[in-house]
């Protein structure tokens, strides 16, 4: 037997007292045992953050980053769903200003590009550092000190392209010492902390879509190669606006790559806001964990007009037959996307104003992904208290964005063999849950 009742908020009563009195009598709906088997997934990776890098080693592990401001923060996943709730390094870095920091596997070792000021944006320069372990979430990471060219102008958003045995570094900088226009420039590498050529422009803001707020913006280069075609997707427009998109420039493998006429920019973006998702940029290209698809993983504004408030989110990708990307549009937020191939299912609760679940498993270590949402007007951040089998209590926080915009809160948990009670409390602030989905933990195969 189970009753239905309606969604409420969790404000100053947790729950309605008939609904407390069902759990133990009864049940509501979505406790006992009944969660629904699912191989889909709402998309956030992360209620928060801007600039995600991933990548997928050939330990079969994520490596996920992006800018956290004062430090590099590198998360270490065995799925590319679940990085939220991965363990974490944090790497201290000595400076300000930290942005858009990359992993990168060169040569047998691991190198992490940042951009880094003094507390003035105008001294933002691209720094690397070095890891010779073989996970970077390990061992002793080395200060290799500042990579740049002759001109030593501000420079952000640094990735390497490796291609036929030799390196090139691409960034988004000045031309001057001004702000007035960000360009993106090409070098060589003599290795990957060294610039030995000087900077080349491939692409400076042109298009009514790069000049329509000031100062003008193509920042965030990133390399997909694709049966000879070299892709370089990059973003444009004010990163602070909700006509932030991405841009594409190719050049063929094979070329002279430091000649500007190797590359052409196509007069269109390629992924713009969609399905009130607004301003997708700053992004990464992946697969998924059996290697099968093509993922990107990019930042959005968390609602219309949110500026640098903003959150992570995925979605799988094809190609055109010119070999270049199929980007698509932004998925709708509230329709559920087919898992990465290769990635374990879930079990999905429907949370219709219940604090306890019952809940069936096999003993072991899962990650819990909550779909909450916070509409509180003063941006107050909510915190709900989840307990496993009456244990010590973890708070997990939902971020303000508005009622019925879904976010993602994830923990992970340890459940024992046969029923588990899961317990959601309120701790402070006003949220909503709608579901919440169940996944054991993922190992790769070796």
């Amino acid at each position: 037997m189970s009753i239905r009742m309606e969604k409420r908020r969790f404000g100053k009563a947790l729950l309605p007292a008939i609904c407390l009195f069902l759990i133990s009598q009864v049940g509501c709906t979505g406790s006992g045992t009944g969660g629904a088997e699912r191989d889909d997934f709402y998309n956030v990776l992360m209620q928060d953050g801007a600039d995600p890098w991933v990548y997928k080693h050939t330990d079969g592990y994520y490596y996920f980053t992006k800018t956290t401001g004062g430090d590099v923060t590198v998360w270490k996943s065995a799925s590319l769903t679940g990085v939220d709730a991965a363990p974490r390094r944090v790497i201290p870095t000595g400076g300000h200003g930290i942005w858009a920091p990359e992993l990168h596997y060169i040569e047998g070792a691991w190198y992490i590009y940042y951009a880094m000021d003094d507390g003035d944006n105008v001294n933002h320069r691209m720094y690397v550092m070095e890891n010779t372990s073989a996970d970077p979430t390990e061992g002793v990471w080395k200060q290799k000190g500042q990579i740049t060219d002759s001109t030593n102008r501000w420079a952000i958003d640094g990735t390497v392209l490796q291609l036929d045995g030799q390196l090139y570094f691409i960034w988004s900088g000045w031309e001057g010492d001004v702000n007035v226009s960000q360009n993106l420039y090409i070098a060589h590498m003599s290795n990957p902390w060294t610039i030995d050529s000087e900077r080349v422009e491939i692409a400076r803001p042109t298009y009514d879509w790069e000049t329509n707020h000031s100062p003008y913006v193509n920042e965030g280069p990133q390399v997909a190669i694709r049966n000879g075609t070299i892709n370089l997707v990059y973003s444009a427009s004010g990163s602070w606006t909700n006509d932030y998109c991405l841009g594409l420039i190719t050049a063929e493998v094979g070329s002279d790559l430091l000649n500007p006429d190797s590359w052409h920019k196509r007069d269109e973006p390629i992924f713009v806001s969609g399905n009130g998702l607004y301003g997708p940029g700053h992004h990464s290209f992946t697969t998924s964990p059996d290697g099968t698809e093509d993922w990107i993983v990019y930042h959005v504004a968390k609602y219309k007009d949110a500026g640098w408030n903003r959150e992570v989110r995925a979605q799988s990708f094809t190609w055109n037959e010119d070999n270049t990307p199929n980007l698509g549009v932004p998925v709708d937020p509230n329709v559920p996307l087919s898992l990465p191939s290769g990635e374990v299912g879930r079990t999905r609760y429907e949370a219709d104003s219940h604090a306890e679940y019952s809940v069936q498993a096999a003993a072991g270590e899962y990650i819990l992904f909550v779909r909450a949402a916070n509409g509180s007007l003063d941006g107050e951040v909510a915190y709900v208290e989840l307990s496993v089998n009456r244990g010590s209590p973890v708070s997990l926080a939902v971020l303000p964005k508005g009622w019925g915009n879904w976010g993602l809160a994830t923990a992970r948990i340890q459940l024992k063999d046969g029923v588990n009670k899961l317990r959601f409390t309120k701790d402070r602030g006003e949220f909503e849950l709608d579901s919440f989905d169940i996944m054991p933990l993922m190992i790769p195969e070796s």
